[in-house]
């Protein structure tokens, strides 16, 4: 028997854990500057970065190329989702399909995808769409990878039970297998998200595509420190708010899967 507001304890824990964690963290990272173990010129205080940060929000400068960041990060992302998805039902659903592709999957799997930087500029040049092409080839493979695995995971009896009342193979993949490898392609859109914001990124950096990743470069460029770290911490920032609205739709829309069902001490 649990004792009494143990529910609640158990709700608050994480939470607390997490800003604990964090406040460490700036703590540390105040000390490491203020203190001299690393010079303010290489690592800038924590409070003069964040005042850094403030600053930059006050201009449009910065707005717009968050928002151009969140473009490409969001195209790249979709590209993939479009592209992964599909594909990854055929070759999860046909043992013929699956092993006549493994070859080249795992061939190109393990390119990095920041090595596709130098051909993009031959190709497709300096702009959106590199950076959407960058972004979604990053994406592509984890989403895919988690949705084959997701359809070969259906239950086959399940499978065998629907075949033998006589539903149909679209039939089945919309009522069988769909629903079981949801949680699967949900957790690949998490990674997913992830990889896509960080070469939306890198392409802006390296490539000189509007958006933060070009403001630091810029930043560097002239060496202020300060802008860069600000900056290192907006992106950061971003991606943490991509992670928590992707956990709130996935935890909201898979509410009845077991992994979303809280335990019982």
């Amino acid at each position: 028997m649990s004792a009494p507001g143990g529910g609640i304890v158990t709700r608050l824990t994480p939470g607390v854990a997490a800003a604990a964690s964090i406040a460490a963290f700036l703590a540390l990272w105040q000390a490491v500057s203020r203190f001299g173990v690393i010079s303010e010129q290489d690592l800038p205080a924590m409070t003069t970065t964040f005042r850094e940060l403030w600053s930059m929000m006050q201009t449009q400068e910065f707005w717009a190329a968050l928002g151009r960041t969140v473009r490409g990060w969001a195209l790249g992302l979709g590209l993939a989702t479009v592209l992964a998805v599909p594909i990854g039902i055929l070759l999860g659903s046909s043992d013929f399909a699956g092993r006549a592709f493994r070859v080249p999957i795992e061939f190109l799997r393990p390119i990095p995808s920041a090595a596709l930087i130098p051909l993009l500029f031959l190709t497709l040049g300096t702009n959106i769409r590199s950076e959407i092409f960058l972004a979604a080839f990053g994406a592509f493979w984890p989403l895919l990878i988690q949705t084959m695995y997701g359809v070969r995971d259906v239950d086959p009896v399940a499978i065998d039970t629907a075949r033998s009342f006589g539903v149909g193979p679209l039939e089945r993949l919309y009522r069988v297998t769909l629903p079981s490898s949801v949680p699967y392609i949900a957790t690949g859109l998490r990674i997913a998200s992830a990889v896509a914001l960080i070469l939306a990124f890198t392409a802006e950096l390296f490539m000189g595509i509007p958006g933060l990743g070009q403001i630091m470069n810029v930043a560097e460029s002239f060496g202020l420190t300060n802008q860069v770290y600000a900056l290192a911490v907006a992106t950061g920032f971003l991606g943490l708010a991509i992670y928590v609205v992707f956990s709130t739709i996935e935890r909201r829309a898979l509410r009845w899967h077991p992994s979303q069902r809280p335990s019982s001490a």
